[in-house]
């Protein structure tokens, strides 16, 4: 099925590195389509900001001309969330720790995006 492939390919990214704590897949009218995230994460909550926030961040970009967007970071005294697009359709929300090595981290996020992006 084809939810079970987002799901797995959102637990290989968790599993990618020690540094990522969550994931999940969300539309981009802020519904959760797949997620990889421990007990006590409010899903709605983190589906309905990421849709928000990724859409600000696309709205930012085109208004300033600084091009297409490629990802909104978030940086906080508890680590970092990240965002991408996954396609036209939906949105990849990932939280990391905060000793995390970003420039690591953006790229397997980008691969994971592009597969998620590919699996809708």
């Amino acid at each position: 099925m084809r939810i079970d492939e987002l799901v797995n390919t959102l637990k290989e990214l968790n599993g990618s590195t020690a540094d990522i704590e969550a994931s999940a897949l969300i539309s981009i009218d802020g519904l959760l389509v797949a997620s990889a995230m421990p007990a006590g994460m409010d899903e709605d909550r983190v589906g309905a900001m990421s849709a928000a926030i990724l859409s600000m961040g696309e709205r930012v970009t085109r208004e300033l001309a600084r091009g297409a967007l490629e990802r909104v970071l978030i940086q906080g005294e508890q680590g970092s969330i990240i965002m991408t697009s996954a396609g036209e359709e939906a949105v990849l929300t990932v939280t990391a720790k905060a000793n995390a090595k970003l420039g690591l981290l953006f790229l397997d996020i980008k691969r994971a995006a592009q597969t998620l992006a590919s699996q809708l």
